[in-house]
Protein backbone atom coordinates (compact mmCIF):
# COMPACT_ATOMS: atom_id res chain seq x y z
CA UNK A 1 0.00 0.00 0.00
CA UNK A 2 1.11 3.54 -0.66
CA UNK A 3 3.24 5.01 2.15
CA UNK A 4 1.45 8.36 1.91
CA UNK A 5 -1.90 6.65 2.38
CA UNK A 6 -0.67 4.79 5.47
CA UNK A 7 0.74 7.97 6.98
CA UNK A 8 -2.54 9.76 6.26
CA UNK A 9 -4.53 6.99 7.96
CA UNK A 10 -2.16 7.16 10.93
CA UNK A 11 -2.67 10.94 11.12
CA UNK A 12 -6.45 10.53 11.05
CA UNK A 13 -6.34 7.95 13.84
CA UNK A 14 -4.69 10.51 16.14
CA UNK A 15 -7.10 13.31 15.26
CA UNK A 16 -9.63 14.24 17.96
CA UNK A 17 -12.90 14.52 16.08
CA UNK A 18 -14.97 15.95 18.95
CA UNK A 19 -14.93 19.50 17.58
CA UNK A 20 -15.75 18.29 14.09
CA UNK A 21 -18.63 16.23 15.45
CA UNK A 22 -20.00 19.25 17.34
CA UNK A 23 -19.57 21.56 14.35
CA UNK A 24 -21.42 19.16 12.04
CA UNK A 25 -24.72 20.35 13.50
CA UNK A 26 -24.33 23.61 11.55
CA UNK A 27 -24.40 22.17 8.00
CA UNK A 28 -27.04 19.62 9.04
CA UNK A 29 -29.24 22.42 10.39
CA UNK A 30 -28.86 24.27 7.09
CA UNK A 31 -29.80 21.05 5.27
CA UNK A 32 -32.93 20.67 7.43
CA UNK A 33 -33.87 24.31 6.92
CA UNK A 34 -33.83 23.99 3.14
CA UNK A 35 -35.40 20.52 3.25
CA UNK A 36 -38.44 21.92 5.05
CA UNK A 37 -38.78 24.62 2.38
CA UNK A 38 -39.24 22.03 -0.40
CA UNK A 39 -42.97 21.47 -0.80
CA UNK A 40 -42.68 18.34 -2.96
CA UNK A 41 -41.03 16.31 -0.18
CA UNK A 42 -43.53 14.71 2.16
CA UNK A 43 -43.63 15.28 5.89
CA UNK A 44 -42.50 11.74 6.70
CA UNK A 45 -39.15 12.25 4.99
CA UNK A 46 -38.67 15.57 6.78
CA UNK A 47 -39.54 13.93 10.09
CA UNK A 48 -37.08 11.11 9.46
CA UNK A 49 -34.22 13.49 8.78
CA UNK A 50 -35.20 15.45 11.89
CA UNK A 51 -35.14 12.24 13.94
CA UNK A 52 -31.45 11.96 13.07
CA UNK A 53 -30.87 14.94 15.36
CA UNK A 54 -32.68 12.99 18.10
CA UNK A 55 -30.32 10.07 17.43
CA UNK A 56 -27.30 12.35 17.92
CA UNK A 57 -28.77 13.79 21.13
CA UNK A 58 -29.61 10.33 22.53
CA UNK A 59 -26.13 9.07 21.61
CA UNK A 60 -24.49 11.96 23.43
CA UNK A 61 -26.63 11.45 26.55
CA UNK A 62 -26.01 7.70 26.61
CA UNK A 63 -22.27 8.24 26.02
CA UNK A 64 -22.06 10.61 28.96
CA UNK A 65 -23.94 8.11 31.12
CA UNK A 66 -21.66 5.28 30.02
CA UNK A 67 -18.50 7.26 30.76
CA UNK A 68 -19.75 8.74 34.03
CA UNK A 69 -21.40 5.76 35.70
CA UNK A 70 -19.83 2.73 34.06
CA UNK A 71 -16.41 4.20 33.25
CA UNK A 72 -16.67 2.63 29.78
CA UNK A 73 -17.09 4.12 26.33
CA UNK A 74 -20.40 3.66 24.56
CA UNK A 75 -19.01 1.08 22.14
CA UNK A 76 -17.93 -1.08 25.08
CA UNK A 77 -21.49 -1.49 26.39
CA UNK A 78 -23.47 -3.39 23.80
CA UNK A 79 -26.91 -2.76 25.32
CA UNK A 80 -26.37 1.00 25.47
CA UNK A 81 -24.74 1.14 22.05
CA UNK A 82 -27.58 -0.87 20.53
CA UNK A 83 -30.13 1.36 22.22
CA UNK A 84 -28.52 4.47 20.77
CA UNK A 85 -28.23 2.91 17.31
CA UNK A 86 -31.93 2.01 17.46
CA UNK A 87 -32.75 5.69 17.04
CA UNK A 88 -30.64 5.85 13.88
CA UNK A 89 -32.43 2.78 12.55
CA UNK A 90 -35.76 4.39 13.42
CA UNK A 91 -34.92 7.61 11.57
CA UNK A 92 -33.66 5.64 8.56
CA UNK A 93 -36.86 3.57 8.50
CA UNK A 94 -39.04 6.70 8.63
CA UNK A 95 -37.03 8.24 5.76
CA UNK A 96 -37.39 5.03 3.74
CA UNK A 97 -41.15 4.82 4.28
CA UNK A 98 -41.43 8.49 3.31
CA UNK A 99 -39.57 7.91 0.04
CA UNK A 100 -41.63 4.79 -0.71
CA UNK A 101 -44.83 6.80 -0.21
CA UNK A 102 -43.49 9.67 -2.29
CA UNK A 103 -42.56 7.41 -5.21
CA UNK A 104 -45.92 5.62 -5.08
CA UNK A 105 -47.66 9.00 -5.46
CA UNK A 106 -45.48 9.91 -8.43
CA UNK A 107 -46.30 6.70 -10.38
Amino acid sequence: MNDFFLRFIDFLSKFDNTALFAASIIPYSIFLYFLYKIKSINKLIKTGFSLTVLFVFITIVISIYSLSYLNLTLVEVDVLHGSAEFFLTLSDAVILVGFIKMFKVIR
